[in-house]
């Protein structure tokens, strides 16, 4: 898949050394379930499991970004399609290089209308961390609607955290594009 800056591909094996680095970050890594720092066997084994994903299959799917007039990794999105084929969740991942500078939100909308547009699904949901207010944002940018709050929900890196819920319908997203689509 690509967009106007951006590459969204399969993960390679050259992938592992970018990986290892950006998700060694403790401030990319703060409000996420791994623990930093990753190491350079760790991210290998999660690229090579990465890469043998199939996006067609339920359960969660990798896509490698980076930039399209530059090779290299530059972050991450997962997808969580439903056994049933109508939801999927999304989840995203950025080298503190490329953040702030538009490359999640970009690459985030267009898994978005991969999953509501071309696949045809009904509803996309995402969540994250409640102090994770630069997340909540894009995700709000992308056209996710805040559904809730879970209090002290979630046990991480030795803490209670709040989780912020976030679902978008595909009857929203193409009001909002102004698209139509038939038969969902």
């Amino acid at each position: 898949m690509e967009t106007a800056r951006l590459v969204l591909r399969r993960f390679g094996p050259g992938d592992a050394p970018a990986l290892a680095e950006y998700r060694s970050d403790p401030e990319v890594s703060r409000y996420q379930s791994w623990e930093a720092p990753l190491s350079a066997g760790d991210a290998e084994r999660l690229v090579a499991a990465f890469s043998a994903g199939d996006p067609g299959n339920p359960g969660w799917f990798q896509y490698a970004v980076e930039l399209r007039d530059t090779p290299g990794l530059i972050g991450d999105i997962g997808v969580c399609r439903s056994r049933d084929g109508r939801q999927a969740e999304v989840g995203f991942t950025f080298a503190p290089a490329y953040q702030g500078q538009g490359y999640a939100t970009e690459a985030v909308a267009r898994v978005v209308d991969l999953l509501l547009v071309d696949e045809g699904r009904h509803r996309v949901s995402a969540d994250c961390d409640g102090r994770n207010v630069r997340s909540a944002r894009l995700l709000e940018r992308v056209g996710f609607r805040r559904e809730g709050r879970l209090v002290q929900s979630t046990w991480m890196k030795g803490e209670w955290t709040d989780d912020l819920l976030f679902g978008l319908l595909a009857s929203e997203y193409r009001a909002m594009k102004g698209t139509t689509r038939h038969g969902s």
